[in-house]
């Protein structure tokens, strides 16, 4: 998922990893908050693919540091990521969910849609298997167990609700 927050970051500003982290904090901290020790390797990894480039710039200080642009092939990149399926790992599912949804604005319309649909029918899997949970030993459960399993189907209900509108909303500008 790094690789897609920086690519993402460096498609609208051409920055340096200090900019790179402040910029994810600002736009995704509720979601992630990566450090320097995850952004640098990844952006040799992305730099190595041909997704980014680096130029070196000099401070006042003298200190040398990196400025990082996308590249066409990294654009292309972006896209794939965005389209990936999300781990089936319910701990993760939503974070990544969240962070794709926010990142859409570079997909075309038939791409969002696709998106949507790949998270929508991720959600509904793993609604549906809260729901099996809940629904098989209730009694079995304690009340704390089933407490957090209803609030995470809502959650998932949430979730779904929402892609619909965005679905909608994508529909209507296409009309």
């Amino acid at each position: 998922m790094i690789e897609l927050l920086i690519l993402f970051i460096i498609s609208k500003y051409e920055t340096s990893m200090y900019g790179i982290r402040k910029k994810i904090i600002e736009q995704f901290g509720s979601y992630t908050q990566p450090s320097f020790g995850a952004i640098k390797p990844a952006l040799k990894r992305l730099e190595m693919s041909g997704c980014i480039n680096s130029s070196k710039t000099l401070s006042e200080g003298g200190k040398q540091f990196g400025f990082y642009s996308i590249t066409e092939n990294g654009i292309t990149e972006l896209k794939k990521l965005l389209l990936q399926e999300i781990s089936d790992n319910p701990l993760q599912f939503f974070t990544n969910a969240r962070i794709k949804m926010s990142c859409a604005s570079v997909l075309d319309n038939d791409d969002i849609q696709k998106l949507c649909l790949n998270l929508k029918t991720q959600a509904f899997t793993l609604k549906n298997t809260a729901e099996n949970i809940l629904g098989k030993d209730k009694n079995k459960l304690s009340f704390y167990q089933r407490l957090m399993l209803d609030n995470t189907i809502c959650e998932y209900q949430n979730f779904i609700q929402t892609l619909e509108l965005l679905e909608k909303k994508n529909n209507a500008g296409n009309s």
